[in-house]
C-alpha cells in the first residue's frame, strides 16, 4: 500500500538556488558559473515575497548566506532540501531526465558556432525553403525574430538558430509558414538529428505573429526530444498500471514514454497551474504521480536576462499555491521543485550550473523540516519507493523522512 495514494512534481523551470559545487566546469559566455545563484541574486537586487513557498521551508534551505527576503521559518509545514546534479549538463531535458532516474554521462551536442552546412542543406532540400545563413549561432529567441523575422516575412525562408542547450530551433511567422507546415520540417529535422556528431536533445519549433518591431511568440510552440535511453521510472510507474499525468512540455521531455495521461501544453505559467488543478481534480485520477513544467521562469524572463520579471514570476506562481493545496487530497503529496538554474542578473543569456530546490507537503505530515542534501534522481527514487516499484539508474529513496 502506497503511503501517498498521489504524488504530484511540479517543476519551477530554472529556479536554482545556488552554484553546484562543480558549477566553474560550466559557462556562460565565457564565464564560469560559479557565482550563479537564481533565487539569491532575484532576493537580493529586486526583492523577492513568496509567503507560502517560504512556509513550506524554502527560506530554511541551507545556504551560505541566507535567502534575503525569504525568512526561514521557526515552523515550517513541509520538508525542504536541495539538490546537486550528477549528470553532466545543464539543460533541460539533462535536469528532467535525471530526477526521473537517469545518469547523462556523455552530454548531448552542441553546436556553438551554428549548424554545419550538411544539416541546413538537407533541411532546404526537404522544405523548399531556404535557410537564413546569418541567423544560424546561439541567439535569442526574441532577437532572433526581431532581426529576421521582417525578412522571412518577404522571403520565406527559414529561421534556424541554436542556444548553449543543444537544442535546433526553427522560428517561423505563423502567417508566412504555417504552423503544420513547420511542424513537418521540424519533424524531418529531428530524424537527421538522432546520432552524433549532431545528437540533439531537441527540436523545438517557435511560431511567432505580428509585424515588425512587435513580434510575439506564440503557444504553439512544439519540442520534438529523443526518448530516454534507458527507462526511467515514469516508465516504471506506466508498466505497473499507474497513472502518470503530465503537464506542459513533460510529454515532449520524454518523447511521450512513460506518460498515460497528458494533460497538454501551457499556454502561460498560470494555464499550466489551471491545468494540474484539473487532472488533481478529475474524478478518473484516483492514484498515481503528476509531472508539471512551468516553463515561463526559464523562457520568459531568465534567458532575457530579467529579473524583475522573474521575480513577478515567483510571486505569480506564490499566489497559487494555497490553491493547489487545496485540490489535494489528505493522502497527497506535492513536490516542488527545478530542473537547473537560469540566473536573470548573470553572465550571457543561458542556464547555469546550480542546485535546485526541493519543497515537500502533504496535509497528512506529522513533521517537518529539513531532509539531507541529495541529488536529483532521489526525487524518482522516492517516487519509485512509495509506488513499489523499482528504481531507475540512480537515487536514494528519501520517503521514510516524509512523516
Amino acid at each position: 500500500m502506497s503511503k501517498f495514494n498521489r504524488m504530484h512534481l511540479i517543476v519551477l523551470d530554472s529556479v536554482g538556488i545556488g552554484a553546484a559545487p562543480d558549477a566553474n566546469n560550466f559557462v556562460n559566455s565565457g564565464v564560469p558559473d560559479g557565482a550563479s545563484d537564481t533565487l539569491g541574486h532575484i532576493s537580493k537586487t529586486v526583492g523577492l515575497n513568496v509567503p507560502n513557498m517560504a512556509k513550506l521551508g524554502l527560506g530554511n534551505i541551507p545556504r551560505e548566506q541566507p535567502l534575503k527576503t525569504v525568512p526561514a521559518e521557526s515552523n515550517p509545514t513541509g520538508y525542504a532540501t536541495k539538490l546537486e546534479e550528477v549528470s553532466l549538463g545543464k539543460d533541460t531535458m539533462t535536469g528532467h531526465w535525471e530526477i526521473m532516474g537517469l545518469n547523462i554521462t556523455e552530454p548531448f551536442d552542441t553546436f556553438w558556432n551554428g549548424f554545419p552546412e550538411e544539416i541546413l542543406t538537407q533541411i532546404e532540400e526537404f522544405s523548399g525553403r531556404k535557410v537564413i545563413r546569418e541567423a544560424n549561432k546561439p541567439y535569442s529567441g526574441t532577437a532572433v525574430i526581431d532581426d529576421f523575422g521582417p525578412r522571412q516575412m518577404e522571403t520565406g525562408e527559414l529561421i534556424i538558430y541554436t542556444s548553449a542547450d543543444p537544442v535546433l530551433q526553427i522560428a517561423a511567422h505563423e502567417d508566412i509558414i504555417p504552423v503544420e507546415e513547420l511542424y513537418r520540417i521540424c519533424e524531418f529535422a529531428r530524424s537527421i538529428t538522432l546520432e552524433r556528431p549532431a545528437l540533439l536533445g531537441r527540436i523545438i519549433a517557435r511560431p511567432y505573429v505580428g509585424e515588425p518591431g512587435n513580434f510575439t511568440r506564440t503557444s504553439n510552440r512544439r519540442d520534438l526530444a529523443v526518448s530516454p535511453f534507458a527507462p526511467t521510472v515514469l516508465d516504471k510507474l506506466n508498466e505497473a498500471g499507474i497513472d502518470t499525468y503530465s503537464v506542459g512540455k513533460i510529454s515532449d521531455i520524454f518523447n511521450g514514454e512513460g506518460i498515460n495521461h497528458d494533460m497538454g501544453h501551457n499556454k502561460s505559467n498560470n494555464h499550466g497551474v489551471d491545468n494540474l488543478i484539473k487532472a488533481m481534480t478529475s474524478e478518473d485520477f484516483k492514484h498515481g504521480f503528476s509531472f508539471t513544467n512551468l516553463v515561463d521562469f526559464d523562457a520568459l524572463y531568465g534567458h532575457r536576462r530579467n529579473p524583475q520579471g522573474y521575480r513577478d514570476c515567483l510571486h505569480e506562481f506564490d499566489e497559487r499555491l494555497p490553491e493547489i493545496i487545496a485540490a489535494m487530497k489528505e493522502d497527497d503529496l506535492l513536490m516542488i521543485t527545478a530542473d537547473h538554474g537560469n540566473d536573470p542578473t548573470y553572465a550571457g543569456t543561458d542556464h547555469t550550473r546550480e542546485y535546485i530546490p526541493f519543497l515537500a507537503y502533504s496535509p497528512s505530515f506529522k513533521s517537518s523540516g529539513l531532509i539531507p542534501v541529495g541529488h536529483f534522481a532521489d526525487i524518482s527514487a522516492t517516487i519509485a519507493d512509495n509506488f513499489g516499484v523499482e528504481k531507475a539508474m540512480i537515487g536514494e529513496s528519501f520517503l521514510d523522512k516524509l512523516v
